[in-house]
């Protein structure tokens, strides 16, 4: 990959371009299907999964870790972004209109009123399936969603 990222932040579509010339420039394109990426996907995930392993809970920021138990987990994290990110893209989906989409899906399918403080499913609330947001013009109404709906993706943020 030619050049690293200067600047603090980066785009989803500054990542996939990154992940598309470092494939490129090792040949690595006839190896990354969307299959053999999802297994990757999968295996670093699992990567990421020991690391919290044994741990119990932990408290945001993570303030009894040392930095270098942060920074192995920083690495993980960004195996698992960067094998999502050239998966969605060989698979041609913009993920970034993908999760804004989803998050939509999922304010519908958990409404503030009838979720805030609960970890229920959306499955297990008791919700009026024609009227989400207590008013006859919800986005869910509007659109025929239910909160039996499902998206290509069931997952929920």
């Amino acid at each position: 990959m030619t050049g690293v990222l200067e600047k603090e932040g980066v785009t989803l579509e500054e990542l996939k371009e990154k992940m598309a010339e470092f494939a490129r420039e090792r040949d690595w394109d006839q190896f990354h299907s969307p299959r053999n990426l999802l297994l990757a996907l999968v295996g670093e995930v699992g990567e990421l999964s020991e690391i919290f392993q044994w741990k119990g809970e932990v408290p945001r920021g993570l303030p009894d870790w040392k930095d270098e138990e942060k920074q192995h987990l920083g690495e993980e994290l960004s195996d698992v972004l960067l094998y999502l990110v050239r998966l969605s893209d060989i698979c041609g989906v913009d993920l970034g209109k993908a999760a804004l989409r989803k998050l939509k899906i999922n304010a519908i399918k958990y409404p503030v009123k009838l979720c805030k403080g609960s970890s229920k499913k959306h499955t297990h609330m008791n919700v009026d399936k024609n009227n989400f947001n207590g008013d006859s013009g919800s986005a869910a109404a509007t659109k025929g969603m239910t909160s039996d709906s499902k998206s290509s993706s069931d997952a929920d943020v």
